[in-house]
């Protein structure tokens, strides 16, 4: 990343918002981590305080690997299935061009890729298909299975459909919550980048943000981020290109 791209990375990063946002705000003191204490600024009525200055800098650490991956033709997966950020994780992946998993993680996907992949392509041939009329032969009662069976498939995997093979990089807004994720991202040699709030382990990310992954306002603030960077790099491929 050149020094001109780096400077403008590190002025979007702002620790006074920050702290508007509630980025810093931890779990219950007795609710810790104890690999989360060199993250910590103190705490609070109870609640632990997670130092902004090292949030800054871990996050400026993995938007710069972000945007280099990207930049490389590499693929990131978006991963966060808390119902309070769904429409944060379909927003922003499509507005990026990202596959994504905002509902309940399926085991395997990763660990049995391939026999996810023939899963999602009988999805996407009966989507196909009944774009281009194929079911019209079927019984009123078959087509509305049917279209049950696609809604099903939409959810499970409409995010990950054009997934062809494992992505390089996920960033996983929960790590606790989409533990499976983080494990199976692991296993397979996925590069991972996951929010770490102050009950995680950080150290099951290769590049671990320490902020709040409970508030929307936190979690939005870091896809907000994120988001510029992906899409300055994605502009700068299109440019060489």
């Amino acid at each position: 990343m050149v020094k001109e791209e780096k400077s403008k990375l590190e002025a979007s990063i702002n620790v006074d918002e920050m702290a508007k946002l509630g980025v810093q705000f931890g779990h219950q003191t007795f609710r810790i981590h104890p690999k989360m204490k060199i993250y910590l600024a103190g705490s609070r009525n109870g609640i632990h305080l997670i130092d902004l200055n090292k949030t800054a800098e871990k996050l400026n650490e993995a938007l710069k690997f972000i945007y280099d991956a990207i930049v490389s033709g590499k693929v990131l997966l978006l991963v966060g299935t808390k119902i309070q950020f769904k429409d944060l994780v379909e927003s922003t992946a499509k507005e990026c061009g990202l596959p994504y998993v905002s509902e309940r993680w399926l085991g395997g996907t990763f660990t049995n890729f391939e026999t996810m992949r023939k899963r999602i392509q009988l999805f996407k041939d009966i989507e196909k298909k009944k774009k281009e009329g194929g079911l019209e032969k079927y019984t009123k009662k078959e087509r509305a299975k049917i279209d049950k069976d696609l809604l099903e498939y939409e959810i499970k995997f409409g995010g990950i459909k054009d997934l062809e093979k494992l992505p390089d990089i996920i960033l996983v807004l929960d790590m606790k919550k989409d533990e499976i994720a983080t494990k199976e991202a692991k296993m397979k040699g996925v590069k991972i980048i996951g929010i770490s709030h102050t009950n995680t382990n950080p150290d099951l990310a290769d590049y671990p943000i320490p902020a709040n992954d409970d508030a929307r306002s936190s979690v939005g603030y870091i896809l907000k981020i994120a988001k510029e960077v992906i899409l300055d790099a994605k502009q700068k491929t299109k440019v060489q290109k």
